[in-house]
């Protein structure tokens, strides 16, 4: 057994490595269980929810792009009463972090959800998603104000019991400022970055590709954005970050936890190869050892800018 010390601590939670599954990409957990241990990752972030069931946005939904995907699903999900329900009692089987993110086209739907929720024993933390580019209520009009992103940390935090996350939309000029006002209003961690808006076209038909005309883009491409934003909030902001965007193999954790992050989310690698977890997993600790560091949490914000 190696002797490399891959967990991590934040907001008061151990996660047994920095790796989580992005919200989204895996459904509530069962969807991925078949090719991937649950056990074996850090942490999953659960689909969105919101207060009531969503259909989401009508077909087509998906479009892959050069070195990504754009995706308009709509927070398509099945309401808290279900989740409770249904969905905690497969996610509770298993010894790893439970994040439960939330979306919502009210503040007043955001604390309510928590609210409810932050009741569950089996839920570890919240994510709230402030910054969702593919909805037309909430999402980027929450995402771009700061008083209403500060609002949001502000009243959520009232209700929790857990330690709450703030996924912050990178279709802003300033992220660290959002960083900031989420910080002062009591957010233990905040994410970064959410998808950015992208479109893409029928040639012959000349019309959209997906329904909703935007959507937001992950993958690969988005990776460089992704890496310069984390680093933004983290020569800027002293909070605890969760970096997500493009992240297909351990250099790329590596590459994040470099420019602050303590903790990282696998998303559209997802799709790609279901197992990505456990794969990159046993990589990082090749990583360690290669290189003589014996706790991975010691790479965060090393990096060396001259």
């Amino acid at each position: 057994m190696s002797s490399i010390d891959l967990s991590i601590e934040l907001a008061g939670l151990k996660f047994k490595n920095p790796l989580l599954l992005a919200s989204g990409t895996v459904g509530y957990g069962y969807e991925i269980s078949n090719y991937l241990d649950l056990n074996q990752i850090g942490g999953i972030v659960t689909k969105s929810l919101s207060l009531n069931p969503r259909k989401g946005n009508p077909p087509q939904r998906i479009v892959e792009t050069a070195s990504g995907m754009l995706n308009a699903i709509g927070l398509a999900n099945v309401g808290v009463e279900e989740f409770i329900n249904e969905k905690i009692p497969f996610l509770a089987k298993y010894d790893t972090n439970i994040i439960c993110n939330i979306a919502a086209s009210s503040i007043n739907e955001y604390v309510e959800c928590v609210r409810i929720l932050t009741t569950q024993e089996e839920i570890d933390a919240f994510e709230i998603n402030v910054s969702c580019p593919n909805v037309k209520e909430g999402g980027l009009i929450f995402g771009n104000n700061c008083n209403a992103v500060g609002q949001i940390t502000d009243r959520v935090k009232s209700v929790s019991t857990k330690p709450v996350f703030i996924k912050l939309s990178p279709n802003t000029s300033d992220i660290k400022d959002f960083a900031r006002i989420a910080k002062d209003n009591g957010a233990d961690a905040v994410s970064a970055i959410n998808t950015l808006i992208g479109t893409a076209f029928d040639i012959w038909s000349k019309k959209p590709k997906i329904k909703n005309i935007t959507g937001g883009l992950s993958g690969p491409a988005i990776k460089p954005v992704a890496l310069a934003k984390v680093l933004e909030i983290h020569r800027n902001v002293d909070i605890p970050i969760i970096g997500i965007g493009g992240i297909m193999d351990f250099s790329d954790v590596i590459e994040f936890m470099i420019a602050g992050a303590s903790l990282v989310q696998l998303g559209t690698v997802n799709f790609i190869n279901p197992d990505a977890g456990f794969t990159i997993q046993k990589d990082l600790t090749g990583y360690c050892e290669q290189t003589g560091l014996d706790k991975i949490n010691k790479l965060t914000g090393t990096y060396i800018l001259n």
